[in-house]
């Protein structure tokens, strides 16, 4: 059983594009999604500096792209569904919609323009961000967010928390971390998946009631609580709530585990989910597509299991 699952805000790295753009079809889908995201994709993810793509209205439509140019290359809407279950983080269920059938490639672009667009514009109001708090006892953790006014915003299993809030309250716990714990910041520009974010859900909800989603082709798991998720406008609602809500990726991996998958198989941008896979589902093969010289190393690792 393969995992097909989909990366979040801060995998980009600068440049991480330029290996692709000589891939075949690379140059059109990515002219294509540029002009429904109203974004030079392919500039921002070759030429641009760290600042740039850090930028929330930038981040989240190239990381949904990058995801799509990888699905694309490697035939994804054509593996077996009964071998096959596909999951996003964060802004990745966006990629994992379309992945599952729900969204087209178009849609998928104009919805992330929408919500990107719309949660850099709630980021903007005041300074905020997020942070991960790595080790510790997961109760303590919580309870230091608790203490600093910050929300565990991702949950991701694997001893990693991540706290979201106002930049001083961060920084009041990297200053006093909870024991055997350490807290480092996030390539973000917001406190996404809290009540920071609520300016952004309305014009979100409002464009997902313009979209005529389609049921899900494969299993497609939620970031509310790693349930499968059988309707398209189910997907949709989940989507928007999920702005403020937050993401619960350790339950997203249990389900996983619980439903035998084998192999973890990270579209670009990878690396963030299968380090995480490799802590929280020990024993479970994992591949993270990062160039095009991975594949044929992918190809392989899909049919291997989804055999």
């Amino acid at each position: 059983m393969l995992a097909i699952v989909c990366p979040g805000q801060g995998s980009q790295t600068p440049g991480f594009l330029t290996p692709w753009t000589e891939s075949p079809g690379a140059a059109e889908l990515l002219a294509s999604l540029s002009e429904t995201t109203g974004l030079d994709l392919a500039t921002l993810g070759t030429e641009a500096d760290e600042e740039t793509i850090k930028d929330t209205a930038h981040a989240q439509p190239l990381i949904v792209a990058a995801g799509v140019l990888s699905a694309s290359a490697l035939s994804l809407p054509d593996v077996n569904p009964d071998r096959v279950i596909v999951a996003g983080h964060s802004v990745g269920e966006i990629t994992a919609a379309h992945i599952a059938g729900v969204l087209s490639a178009e849609d998928a672009g104009s919805l992330v323009r929408v919500r990107a667009t719309e949660m850099a514009t709630a980021a903007a109001a005041e300074p905020t961000g997020m942070a991960a708090v790595l080790g510790g006892d997961q109760d303590e953790v919580v309870d230091a967010l608790t203490t600093y006014g910050l929300t565990p915003a991702n949950v991701n299993g694997a001893g990693q928390i991540v706290a979201a809030g106002t930049a001083s309250a961060l920084q009041a716990l990297t200053s006093d971390p909870p024991a055997k714990a350490r807290v480092v910041p996030l390539k973000v520009a917001g406190a996404f998946h809290t009540e920071h974010m609520a300016p952004a859900v309305p014009a979100v909800a409002e464009h997902v009631a313009g979209l005529s989603p389609a049921d899900p082709r494969l299993p497609l798991l939620s970031n509310r609580e790693g349930a499968v998720v059988d309707s398209g406008a189910d997907a949709l609602n989940r989507i928007v709530e999920q702005v403020t809500r937050p993401v619960r990726w350790d339950a997203c991996m249990r389900t996983l585990v619980e439903r035998g998958v084998t192999g973890v198989l990270e579209l670009l941008p990878g690396g963030t989910l299968t380090g995480l896979a490799k802590r929280g589902m020990r024993g479970t093969a994992t591949l993270a597509v990062k160039t095009p010289e991975d594949l044929d190393a992918a190809a392989a690792f899909i049919a291997e299991h989804t055999a």
